[in-house]
């Protein structure tokens, strides 16, 4: 789509809007079942239906090649293709975008940083780019940073791009059975993925507005939910996991944290619950966004959510709930989406509306 020219930078009086003008994913390879991870592993059917009842995820897309334990994608091809997804879907090419975020947990490298790599591949040269280190709540501070760029009203154009590469922690030699549950529940959320939007503030019609975003650390003296360990040369055979879960905690904080923030955006925004259309929640695994909708009960939003067919893949999953939500949401309609980081307790949330 041909934008507008660009506005001048904002003042104090000039408050714009902020656009999602589309979003693009990218998930690596086929869909894996429980089954088949339940043969990887060296478990049997039984373990494969209790993986489906007590996570509630039925299916999942890995980087990697579980037979050869080799990584198919990194997360700059899953990124990059997310983007170049997105700026296509926006009818946009490299040269209008003006700033470049990027929220994940697991970079390829600590240097370069992976929101580089992504950018020298997309053809972006003398932008500044962004890349926030976060859990589940990375994408949600990408986008917040993304609209405060925006309304400075320096930039016009800013792409936003959240994923994951969970799976670079999975060690398909371990025994299952021998594990404890805070590193076996890994092996059954996480997937991996990417995704992207572009944000603007060029008035396209029907492109839908962001009302509100924020993200808040919540965890003062609160020992951390999850821990995702790096390892150099000289600590590499500590005996720390690569990844541990305090998952009665988790199940224990998370829905309290998902209504309060569904609380708080209703609250900020003074719309009613009866006056929302679609519901974003967290998406840690079906079980507990089964759990976290029940607590919303009182809500008639439609929920969208897609963790039992893609596994949590971290950042990667607001954007594929928004690929999900942005053809339904038509004008004058509302959303809100949900997300909650355990690591070190953070809350995040944004609202939408169709314009």
């Amino acid at each position: 789509m041909a934008l507008p020219a660009r506005p001048a930078p904002a003042d104090a009086r000039d408050v714009r809007d902020v656009r999602v003008l589309s979003v693009g994913t990218a998930l690596p390879g086929a869909p894996v079942d429980n089954l088949a991870l339940a043969r990887r592993f060296g478990q049997s059917e039984q373990w494969a239906e209790w993986v489906d009842v007590f996570v509630g995820t039925r299916t999942r897309h890995l980087a990697l090649d579980l037979e050869r334990g080799t990584l198919t994608h990194s997360l700059a091809d899953l990124a990059t293709t997310a983007a170049a997804r997105a700026l296509a879907e926006a009818g946009l090419a490299a040269g209008d975008v003006d700033a470049l975020v990027l929220g994940t947990a697991t970079p390829d490298l600590l240097m370069p940083g992976t929101v580089n790599i992504v950018a020298d591949r997309l053809g972006l040269d003398q932008v500044p780019t962004f890349q926030l280190q976060s859990g589940c709540t990375g994408a949600f501070q990408a986008i917040a940073l993304g609209r405060q760029l925006l309304l400075t009203g320096e930039h016009h154009t800013v792409l936003v791009i959240g994923g994951d590469v969970c799976s670079r922690a999975f060690d398909l030699a371990a025994d299952v059975s021998a594990l404890p549950p805070e590193q076996l529940v890994n092996a059954m959320l996480f997937g991996d993925g990417a995704g992207a939007v572009v944000l603007s503030t060029a008035p396209v019609p029907g492109a839908p507005v962001v009302r509100d975003v924020f993200t808040r650390l919540v965890g003062l003296g609160q020992a951390p939910g999850q821990t995702l360990a790096w390892f150099g040369p000289n600590d590499r055979d500590a005996g720390t996991p690569a990844v541990s879960e305090d998952y009665k905690a988790i199940e224990a904080r998370v829905p309290v944290l998902a209504e309060e923030i569904y609380r708080e955006l209703l609250e900020r925004l003074d719309w009613k619950p009866d006056g929302l259309d679609y519901l974003l929640p967290p998406q840690l695994s079906g079980r507990m966004t089964r759990r976290i909708s029940e607590l919303l009960g009182n809500t008639s939003a439609a929920e969208i959510s897609v963790v039992t067919s893609t596994g949590n893949n971290g950042n990667g999953l607001p954007f594929l709930q928004l690929e999900q939500l942005l053809p339904q949401l038509a004008t004058g309609e509302r959303a809100l989406a949900i997300a909650v980081e355990s690591s070190k307790w953070i809350k995040a949330g944004f609202a939408l509306e169709g314009a």
